[in-house]
């Protein structure tokens, strides 16, 4: 069977932040709320739900802000997304090895989807809204050999799964707290990950 190989979304093969920090300012101008944006775009990671109400919005609002930061969401953050280095590259050698890709994100299904049509990458299975060790049982589903994030909950998420945990050093995470987080390697940006990939054939078998 090919081995597989699951990434992270945000901040791992993709820079969504100056939409998302626009998206986010414009839910909190629209709604009354007093949310910082630049700050959720520097820290992104875990769920929408969880970060308003770890801003202080009341439970019973929660909901409906979500429904509203999604549906803004394909105008103010798609377009102003770009990929991050090497992310092409990456997901490109994966495929020349014989191996499958597949994206187990944070982010609402939907708007992951529109993400990768916009970037045209194509990958064999996509997962949205999960997070942490909840993204174990997606990645067991397909056998994931490998999970790469930028994410220390992304490295809990890999372990959990059985999968060796690839950090990046892209988003919010330190190599130091990615390491102790239970990566097995933590790399620049996803420019080596194809070198490592090629010589790390033990970790497939």
């Amino acid at each position: 069977m090919p081995f597989t190989v699951g990434f992270d979304l945000d901040m791992t093969l993709i820079d969504p932040r100056p939409g998302m920090a626009a998206v986010m300012n414009e839910v909190g101008a629209r709604t009354g709320h007093a949310l910082d944006g630049e700050h959720f775009a520097a820290n992104l990671g875990p769920p929408l739900d969880m970060i308003y109400r770890e801003m202080g919005v009341p439970e019973d609002e929660v909901p409906d802000m979500v429904t509203l930061f999604r549906a803004l969401y394909p105008m103010v953050v798609i377009p102003g997304t770009v990929a991050l280095p090497g992310a092409a590259q990456a997901l490109q050698c994966v495929r020349e090895l014989g191996g499958k890709t597949m994206v187990v994100t944070g982010k609402y299904r939907k708007n992951a989807a529109l993400h990768l049509e916009a970037m045209g990458w194509e990958v064999d299975h996509l997962y949205g809204e999960l997070w942490a060790t909840g993204k174990a049982e997606s990645l067991k589903l397909h056998g994931a050999a490998i999970y790469v994030g930028d994410h220390v909950g992304d490295m809990r998420g890999a372990e959990a799964a059985g999968a060796l945990g690839v950090g990046v050093v892209t988003g919010p995470c330190s190599r130091k707290e990615l390491a102790e987080a239970g990566a097995a390697v933590v790399l620049e940006d996803l420019r080596e990950f194809p070198d490592w990939l090629r010589t790390s054939s033990g970790v497939l078998s």
